[in-house]
């Protein structure tokens, strides 16, 4: 036989190769098709249950204001001279003359203003005179029924008839004569001494500050007429600060006299300690930013940082307010992102074996990025944040650490 030369061997091989090509080709094709298929771990972020501090808070603005203010008012009516001070000057209590009132001088009371006083004196003068004649006779006749009843002329009704008439006569007279010197009082005003003063010279009244502190509001600076009860200043004691904070009224009801109080953002570095010291009585409605009508109350805070932590804080700032109402050292806690609501009931999902899980979970108080786990987890395993509708109990997850 002739043997097969090299060649045609080597052509055979290729052909053979060559037909196996479509269906390697086929398989790698629905290799390719089944792995893209083929469902993959959903990536998810984890949390762990942790153990520690847990605290429950209510947030909201509040303002300062110094507990005790006081609006100096004008005693008197007068001519107000220059107030000095500005807002912030230092007084003392009985020492610091806030401001000076001049009396009115009878010079500005003008011709028509004298005229009816006089007019005015003139009239009770002339009621006067007619009141004590009118006594007059009434006495005279008072003594007449007298002897007429001794002589028994008269009757007992017509002795007392008279006894009323000069009584009442009498009391006339007297409501004449103060009249009288009412009206004279009025013109002693106008009526000027001979070295060109006045009959009545009265010296200026001065208003001292009734407590210490400094001023707060100038409320009439420059030098005018004033009446009696005009407001002149404004005083108080910036470093006695207490804080008032509107919450709604569900919040208020919680709070208790005694909670603390952390406030921020006030303008210093860290919070500044306070004291609930009183949750008002009585509510009031407020409308919100959107529109919704509130009821809200005021809780009163003391501070009790010191002034020195607080220097430059004064009255009417604004702070937020972090009122604590629970607190604990030893919390089994998880994300509050971990939780979401199934049914009636809340409910997470944990992860174990590279698989999500679902547990049915109680929960208690929450810090709003925190919430307290009373059944249902426990320390040290991972929670899923934010699940969603992407993850079903059972499904295989890929986990990321946050």
């Amino acid at each position: 036989m002739n043997p097969t030369p090299p060649a045609t061997k080597r052509n055979n091989h290729t052909r053979h190769s060559r037909r196996w090509l479509p269906y390697a080709g086929a398989v790698a094709i629905v290799a390719l098709i089944v792995a893209g298929l083929w469902p993959q771990p959903a990536p998810v972020e984890i949390a762990r249950v942790t153990v520690g501090v847990l605290r429950a808070t209510v947030n909201e603005e509040g303002k300062t204001r110094i507990k005790q203010r006081f609006l100096v008012a004008a005693p008197v009516t007068g001519q107000l001279r220059r107030i000095p001070f500005k807002p912030g000057a230092e007084v003392l209590a009985g020492q610091t003359v806030l401001a000076v009132i001049d009396p009115l001088s009878p010079a500005l009371l003008d011709a028509r203003s004298r005229a009816l006083a006089e007019a005015r004196r003139d009239t009770a003068s002339a009621h006067l005179e007619k009141a004590r004649a009118a006594h007059t006779f009434a006495a005279s006749e008072l003594r007449r029924f007298d002897k007429l009843f001794a002589d028994k002329t008269v009757s007992i009704q017509e002795l007392e008839t008279a006894q009323w008439r000069e009584a009442a006569a009498a009391k006339e007279q007297a409501a004449a004569d103060s009249a009288l010197r009412q009206a004279e009082a009025e013109l002693v005003e106008f009526t000027s001494s001979p070295d060109g003063g006045t009959s009545s010279e009265r010296s200026p009244t001065e208003v001292k500050a009734p407590a210490s502190g400094r001023v707060l509001r100038v409320l009439e600076e420059s030098s005018r007429v004033v009446t009696a009860g005009t407001p002149l200043l404004e005083i108080g004691n910036p470093s006695d600060l207490e804080v008032v904070i509107e919450v709604l009224s569900r919040d208020g009801a919680a709070i208790a006299p005694g909670t603390k109080v952390e406030l921020e953002q006030w303008g210093g570095d860290g919070p500044l300690a306070a004291q609930v010291r009183l949750v008002e009585p009585a509510a009031f409605t407020k409308v919100s930013a959107l529109g919704v009508e509130e009821q809200r109350v005021n809780v009163i805070a003391d501070l009790l940082a010191p002034p020195g932590q607080r220097r430059n804080l004064g009255d009417n700032f604004r702070v937020e307010a972090r009122i604590v109402v629970w607190e604990t050292n030893q919390a089994l806690k998880v994300p509050s992102g971990a939780l979401f609501r199934r049914g009636q009931e809340w409910a997470a999902f944990v992860v174990a074996n590279g698989r999500a899980r679902l547990r049915p979970v109680k929960a208690g108080r929450s810090s709003g990025a925190e919430t307290q786990v009373l059944e249902g987890l426990k320390e040290g395993e991972m929670v899923i944040l934010y699940p969603g509708d992407r993850v079903r109990d059972g499904q295989r997850v890929k986990p990321i650490q946050v």
